[in-house]
């Protein structure tokens, strides 16, 4: 009996080895089922997967002695200025850093139908155009449907290929076959690695095939642009480790009912990851916004109390944008407040500083803000302008149409300096506004700059009396 018992028991471990649980959000490995994940501490997020059956090697797999990756001084290593291409698109090269880097993985992440796949399309058409050698690989489209929708953006250049498939081993020998300078992927959930017994979209399934093209992009020196499926927190799905093995991840945002998309990059080993690309979309594909400011402020009413501009900065590009804010009595016990393009909590901050320090009574007061343009802004410099807001809509005064405010608002109601004040001052004149009023502490950096009246303010309810 101990026989059998001990050959039961080595039976259920043995099959136990065969399956192993993943970490849907960083991609954590253990042996046994957890309820909560000790890596990134989230809950229900272990998923029962096959194991990989890994196959030992000796040290003759590592090659020979002349076939061994060698150090190399840094002075040795020369600088190729040819690393980079341009995409024909300024603003994908704006925030890819001046260009596309050769033998770099890009990882493009965004909602269903915000045009990923319209991007990276354009994308190849201006590069086939310029006769550089692409692969379009989708394994989500047939070759038709790829068709009909290039047939939007324009004619393209003979060195776009499209392969639709999603064998992993097949897309991998035509590639070495092909010898293409870039290499699209739509999307990596969709790819299947042979080495890999899961389904497709797996959390084993999306690391090896990565890992696959990773090696890929820095062995044969290619561009691999890979699409990625986001979750309904709006990262992107799969182990959190994808994000760490590509070298670029870009964001695609915007509000798929309007035409306004904005390009973000959250992570860049070639370039900043402050900058921004603001695109608008047409029946023929995505068009470049020049003059962002410009466009976001088009339309505005004029004359209107609740309507204060400001200006962010989005990496090194100013932006002007709009602030709309409506105060009205409530019918109801508990007022009523609502914040849409920034965080909700620094509104009711900003109102209780009205009340304390300025003295306005907004207890019994409903409070709707508004950013326009569909943008979702968390910088504080934005403080002055939507506490002149509510004010404005509080008190039935209307800002001046041709003036900006921004600074950052304390408890105290003082208000606080902001980086790169001269940058949108001169933003503000370019567009032809006539006033500005910002915090009294910038007062060094807005020396100089003439052409446009300079209002400084200490406190909150300075620029109030400023500016009503």
């Amino acid at each position: 009996m101990p026989v059998k018992q001990a050959r039961l028991f080595a039976d259920i471990m043995a099959r136990a080895k065969e399956t192993v649980f993943f970490c849907q959000n960083c991609g954590f490995e253990s042996a046994k089922w957890l309820g909560q994940c000790p890596a990134c501490r989230e809950w229900n997020t272990m998923t029962e997967e096959p194991a990989m059956k890994k196959e030992k090697k000796g040290r003759e797999s590592f090659g020979s002695g002349k076939d061994r990756p060698k150090p190399v001084c840094i002075d040795e290593i020369e600088n190729d200025e040819r690393l980079r291409i341009s995409s024909g698109i300024e603003e994908l090269d704006r925030v890819l850093g001046s260009g596309i880097v050769r033998g770099s993985l890009v990882l493009v992440g965004g909602d269903p139908g915000i045009g990923k796949s319209t991007l990276l399309l354009q994308l190849c058409r201006n590069l086939s155009n310029k006769e550089h050698r692409i692969m379009y690989v989708s394994g989500e489209e047939s070759a038709s449907q790829i068709k009909m929708r290039a047939k939007r953006l324009g004619e393209f250049g003979k060195g776009l290929k499209i392969l639709c498939d999603t064998d992993l081993d097949v897309i991998t020998a035509l590639i070495e076959k092909e010898d293409p300078e870039i290499v699209v992927i739509d999307s990596i959930q969709t790819m299947i690695n042979g080495n890999v017994t899961s389904s497709a979209g797996s959390v084993s399934q999306v690391r090896e095939s990565t890992g696959v093209l990773m090696r890929i992009a820095k062995q044969l020196d290619v561009t691999v642009f890979i699409v990625g499926h986001v979750t309904k927190e709006g990262a992107v799905a799969g182990p959190r480790v994808l994000e760490h093995m590509v070298d670029t991840v870009l964001y695609f945002e915007g509000d798929i009912r309007g035409s306004y998309r904005l390009l973000r990059a959250v992570k860049n080993r070639f370039g900043s990851t402050d900058e921004i690309g603001v695109f608008e979309m047409y029946a023929d594909g995505l068009r470049q916004v020049s003059n962002p400011s410009e466009y976001m402020l088009s339309g505005r009413a004029v004359k209107s109390s609740g309507n204060v501009v400001t200006c962010i900065m989005e990496g090194s590009r100013p932006l002007l944008i709009e602030i709309q804010a409506l105060v009205c009595d409530s019918n109801f016990g508990l007022p009523r407040r609502q914040a849409t393009g920034m965080d909700f909590n620094r509104l009711n901050l900003l109102m209780a500083v009205l009340e304390k320090r300025v003295g306005m009574r907004l207890g019994q007061s409903d409070a709707y803000v508004n950013i326009a343009g569909g943008l979702k802004v968390g910088e504080p410099a934005i403080d002055l302008a939507l506490v002149l807001a509510v004010a404005s809509s509080f008190r039935n005064k209307p800002v001046d149409e041709k003036t900006v405010a921004f600074g950052e608002v304390g408890l105290g109601g003082e208000v606080r300096a902001v980086s790169m004040c001269d940058k949108r001052i001169n933003e503000a004149k370019k567009l032809g506004f006539t006033r500005v009023i910002i915090p009294e502490a910038n007062h060094k950096n807005a020396e100089g700059i003439k052409g446009i009246e300079i209002t400084e303010v200490k406190t909150a309810e300075d620029a109030i009396e400023a500016a009503l």
